[in-house]
């Protein structure tokens, strides 16, 4: 079990699954070899001696404003996926979420930064022939301009399934919560806020969790990868709006530099969490090491 104290928060990393070494060069294709060797800091960690770029998927659990959160639901299991990494998945991810103290059953906020596959597919799960939200007393939490987005979309077959089997099912049975999140955030419990990081979606969110006067910051896809500190204009292929993808970017950096706020990587690889140090123009992550078991 992977876990960081934020004031007298236990926030746990849930692992899903490593991310393919293809994942990188089509994810971030201006992350070139070339790009990655100029940053030494990356390796080994980051990337590995040739360049590529080491990515995970997992979850973030933690209890705050007496509520059990988990913060976005990674690919899910038995899911059909036009991406073969992440098509008809058998992982133990929820086994490691129960032992990490947080059964299904016992969650009561799930909170997705926005409704990609990587993000929603453990929303449900198959129950005789069904899919059924996995977190059966839990509110799952969105981005109002998230989910309308998506509603006005002309989605392609690989898409909509997804839909159908990871967001409709919660929907439809009551549970998904859609939230009007202002320029300056939202609170949703004490402590817990959702800041807008628009671009990679329309209604993209971080996470910021504070307890006392201690801060983290989970990034969703605003950062995929540390190597986007050292070049914010590297964006993903899949942004809606690259342009303002970076600039959310380039802002939720600069707000972190030079602070004690702790950036958690919705995508990093081990070690998947560092402070914001300004350097040479740009950003590093100074890695900060889990507890100890």
């Amino acid at each position: 079990m992977t876990t960081w104290t934020v004031g007298d928060v236990a926030v746990h990393r849930i692992d899903e699954v490593a991310l393919p070494p293809a994942t990188g060069p089509w994810l971030l294709p201006d992350a070139t070899p070339d790009v990655v060797a100029g940053q030494d800091w990356l390796r080994p960690h980051f990337a590995d001696g040739e360049g590529v770029l080491r990515l995970d998927s997992h979850s973030f659990a933690f209890t705050a404003g007496g509520l059990r959160v988990l913060v976005d639901t990674g690919i899910g299991n038995g899911k059909q996926r036009a991406n073969p990494a992440w098509h008809d998945l058998d992982t133990d991810y929820l086994r490691r979420l129960t032992a990490a103290g947080f059964p299904p059953d016992s969650v009561d906020l799930v909170i997705l930064t926005h409704l990609h596959a990587d993000h929603v597919g453990w929303n449900t799960r198959e129950v005789n022939g069904a899919w059924v939200p996995t977190f059966p007393h839990a509110r799952y939490l969105t981005s109002r301009v998230e989910r309308e987005f998506w509603a006005g979309y002309a989605m392609d077959e690989a898409r909509a399934q997804m839909f159908r089997d990871s967001v409709l099912p919660v929907e439809e049975a009551g549970r998904l919560d859609l939230v009007e999140v202002p320029a300056a955030g939202v609170e949703v419990a004490p402590g817990l806020r959702l800041i807008p990081t628009p671009g990679h979606t329309p209604g993209h969110l971080a996470v910021e969790l504070t307890s006392h006067g201690r801060t983290a910051l989970i990034t969703g896809d605003c950062v995929h990868h540390p190597v986007q500190l050292t070049h914010p204009g590297i964006g993903a292929c899949v942004d809606i709006d690259p342009g303002q993808s970076e600039a959310s970017r380039r802002g939720l950096l600069d707000s972190l530099a030079g602070t004690d706020t702790l950036l958690l990587g919705t995508h990093f690889a081990p070690p998947t969490a560092g402070n914001v140090v300004a350097h040479e123009g740009a950003y590093r992550l100074a890695p900060v090491p889990a507890d100890s078991p």
